[in-house]
């Protein structure tokens, strides 16, 4: 057997700004050399960032890729890193001629191996995902090419994310070309419950290709993508041998015992078992096996649990959110109802309290528990408070128009959003809005009133969800928050019956059913496209079937106008699910 440690840069690059990325990397190389690494692994695209989208589209965008990358194999070598092979993902280009259903300039979803300042070999994602958030088929020309480099006596090979998700291509070749070591750089956002779907695919991978396996993968928020991290190597058997933790970043050593290459340099062109051929480019860097003197433990993270997991994917996309777009301060209207309670608390629990300003509105039908259970959040938490009574405003225009039923209730909300964004204006603060999943799937919210604002924190959170996030929270601190506070929401803020306080004793229940029957429902009819007859032989009564689908229909005009906010279900509204807005086809039960 021969041996290896490699080194997983679980890293958080941001979108464009290559000339970061690339002092990124130069610095966790740094780190992985200190630790005594023979290989070290980064991302997908990380040179780059990920995803870029339409960046993909701008030949002086590819460009720069290209340059940052050669630019970082020199900077390596300069910095006395030169002998360390380090694989990182850039956008590359084919060298294809321009054709009709071609994305222009045949742009590829690129990794590079560089190695005492050169680029030593360049490979592409060969399965190009089109299915959910991704649209890759519009952006990438896939790759055909596997290379298989020999290290210290170790046979690797080097697969691209996707590759590791489809059926055939790279994987089914490195089984062919006997590799004893696989690599994959990854960009894989989080989903609820991913993380056991992601170890039990690696698994599966590592045993049809008689290898080890090492995906590294990227942490961060990027717009609506947050991304978990959870690099993972599993042995040849498919057992897990080392795992980085969730939503951070972690530069990941491990030590590997593999079996020594026996075949020949060359190139071998090889059925991939999809219809396509893949040819396999087989060199060596080092022959020569290396023995490891002081070996480091295996390092296995605990996985958190389905709240933690959740809440902590939430505080990222906010945290990043704020950082990577320049704000220093966020600004939110604080109810007392349990919406904006967690949407603060996210909020402080991302960024710090002090940098949190929230604004209590009431109005004239606010009731007195939900300016006591605000003010107790504020007292709790320590966040920047401003009372702003608008009854006075509303009454100013209702003085000059004449409104009646839900509008004259939704002018209230129109007038805090109004509070809201010319605060926003004035100091510079990021407004974020309150509503949850639940709210945004009927429509129950307020167009340019409570929907106005920069970023949604809770915008893919069920409404039941939100109570179990708040309780979950209420019961947990983490080192990892920016706010050390133990139950930093009111109880009453919990417990109490929801009420968007737009009319006298008004309830939630008055226009939408219990929210467990309601989030039951729109589980099936959203995330898993019930239709109608499907929705009521799965149990759901036929009138409120008929009642929830003319709600969600009609107010996706609405949700197009929502700001962006974490994904945290397979199913988000915005990337995932894409409803035209002129739209006369309505689901019946025949």
């Amino acid at each position: 057997m021969a041996h290896l440690r490699i080194a997983l840069a679980q890293t958080n690059p941001v979108v464009g700004d290559l000339a970061a990325n690339s002092a990124k990397l130069l610095d966790w190389t740094r780190q992985a050399a200190a630790g005594g690494a023979h290989l070290v692994l980064f991302t997908e695209m990380f040179l780059t960032g990920y995803p870029v989208e339409d960046l993909v589209l701008r030949s002086s965008f590819v460009d720069a890729s290209i340059a940052a990358l050669e630019q970082a194999a020199a900077r390596l070598a300069e910095e006395g890193l030169g002998e360390l092979p380090v694989l990182v993902g850039f956008m590359d280009r084919a060298d294809l001629a321009p054709r009709v259903g071609r994305p222009k300039g045949a742009p590829l979803d690129g990794a590079a191996l560089l190695h005492r300042g050169r680029i030593v070999t360049r490979t592409a994602k060969h399965h190009l995902q089109n299915y959910g958030v991704f649209d890759e088929y519009r952006y990438f020309v896939r790759g055909d090419r596997l290379p298989v480099f020999r290290l210290h006596g170790v046979d690797v090979a080097v697969a691209v994310c996707e590759d590791l998700w489809q059926e055939g291509g790279p994987v089914a070749v490195v089984g062919q070309a006997g590799a004893g070591l696989l690599v994959a750089p990854n960009a894989s956002p989080y989903e609820r419950g991913k993380d056991d779907v992601r170890l039990e695919l690696l698994a599966r991978r590592a045993r049809e290709a008689g290898c080890a396996l090492a995906y590294v993968n990227q942490v961060g928020g990027q717009d609506e993508l947050v991304f978990d991290g959870d690099s993972i190597v599993v042995g040849a058997d498919g057992e897990l041998v080392a795992r980085a933790g969730q939503f951070r970043e972690e530069l990941l050593l491990v030590d590997l015992d593999l079996p020594v290459a026996d075949r020949e340099p060359g190139r071998t062109a090889y059925d991939a078992g999809d219809g396509t051929t893949i040819t396999v480019d087989r060199f060596v860097l080092s022959s020569e096996p290396v023995t490891i003197d002081s070996p480091v433990a295996p390092s296995v993270a605990p996985r958190l649990d389905d709240m933690a997991e959740v809440y902590a994917a939430l505080v990222l996309g906010v945290r990043d959110y704020v950082a990577k777009n320049g704000f220093t301060s966020v600004i939110l209207a604080l109810s007392g109802g349990i919406d904006s309670a967690l949407t603060a608390t996210i909020a402080s629990d991302a960024i710090g309290p002090d940098r949190v300003h929230v604004v209590m509105m009431p109005s004239r039908y606010s009731s007195k528990h939900s300016v006591a259970d605000a003010e107790e959040l504020v007292r709790r938490q320590g966040v920047n408070a401003r009372l702003v009574p608008i009854d006075g405003v509303v009454t100013g225009f209702e003085k000059e128009i004449e409104l009646t039923g839900p509008a004259a209730e939704n002018l209230q909300a129109r007038v805090r959003g109004m509070v809201l964004m010319g605060l926003s204006n004035e100091h510079g603060h990021l407004v974020l809005t309150t509503g949850n999943k639940s709210e945004l799937a009927t429509g129950y919210s307020t167009l340019y009133g409570d929907s106005a604002g920069g970023f949604a924190p809770i915008k893919d959170v069920p409404k039941t969800m939100v109570w179990e996030l708040s309780r979950w929270r209420n019961a947990h601190t983490d080192g990892w928050f920016r706010m050390d506070v133990a139950r930093p929401i009111p109880e009453n803020s919990i417990t109490k019956e929801p009420s968007a306080e737009l009319s006298p004793d008004q309830y939630d229940t008055d226009s939408l059913p219990p929210y467990e029957v309601l989030d039951r429902l729109l589980d099936d009819y959203v995330e898993k496209d019930l239709g109608s007859a499907e929705l009521i032989a799965a149990g759901h009564d036929p009138d409120l079937v008929a009642r929830v689908i003319r709600l969600v229909d009609l107010a996706e005009y609405k949700r197009r106008q929502h700001p962006p906010g974490p994904k945290i279900t397979p199913r988000n509204f915005g990337r995932d699910r894409r409803l035209p807005v002129t739209n006369r086809w309505r689901e019946t039960p025949g």
